[in-house]
């Protein structure tokens, strides 16, 4: 079980992230929702260890395999299939995995086009893929569909499904969309300015939130939506 234990994150002497006490179990898909700015993204390069916490203690990753995709993922200059080949490290059967996690995300039409030309949709699956050719106990995912379309979006969350159910792993991903929070996590947290203002069973909390920022917060999305 990972645990957050009194986590603040401070810029410039602003809090831009408070949480008390949180906890993931294994096996489990966590979405993590709110406006931009709300604190969606430093949670998870807190959880993902690319930015140091100005207090508080995170518990849990010792000895852990963590994945971690951020929302700018970077590409390299050769082919889509070398790019994620990368991640295996020389195994003899680094290239039929690589094919196997492509196809995952409707990527196996472009195996050999260059890693750094592709449009922002398909860099982030092939980044994905990059992650998920691996078996993790932990993986932190950073908006990973906000480039792309509705189609490869179906897709990658069916992937996500299998691949928690096949690892056993964590899975704790943030969203721009309250949509696929829904569809995707079984578990939901909402942020508000910094703030862990609920979490909860997502259909409970889309259906009935406790907390009147949550339902204000829904409220404006299904009016949007």
């Amino acid at each position: 079980m990972i645990a957050v234990y009194d986590l603040v994150q401070q810029y410039a002497g602003r809090v831009v992230l408070d949480i008390p006490e949180l906890h993931f179990e294994p096996g489990r898909r966590y979405g993590i929702i709110g406006e931009n700015g709300s604190g969606k993204t430093t949670l998870i390069r807190l959880l993902g260890g690319t930015i140091k916490a100005t207090s508080g203690r995170i518990e849990g990753f010792e000895g852990k395999k963590l994945g971690y995709l951020p929302q700018s993922p970077y590409a390299f200059s050769f082919s889509v299939l070398e790019n994620v080949e990368l991640a295996l490290d020389g195994q003899s059967d680094a290239k039929q995995l690589a094919q196997k996690a492509l196809e995952s995300v409707g990527m196996e039409n472009l195996l050999k086009a260059r890693g750094d030309r592709l449009s922002g949709g398909e860099a982030q699956r092939m980044a994905l893929a990059r992650v998920l050719v691996r078996s993790y106990d932990i993986l932190l995912l950073d908006e990973p569909t906000s480039s792309t379309d509705v189609r490869s979006m179906d897709l990658i969350e069916t992937t996500l499904r299998e691949y928690v159910r096949n690892t056993g792993c964590a899975l704790i991903f943030s969203t721009h969309s309250p949509a696929q929070a829904l569809r995707l996590a079984e578990e939901v947290l909402y942020l508000e300015k910094g703030w862990l203002v609920e979490q909860g069973p997502a259909e409970e909390l889309f259906n009935s939130p406790k907390d009147e920022r949550t339902r204000a917060f829904l409220g404006h999305w299904r009016l949007n939506s």
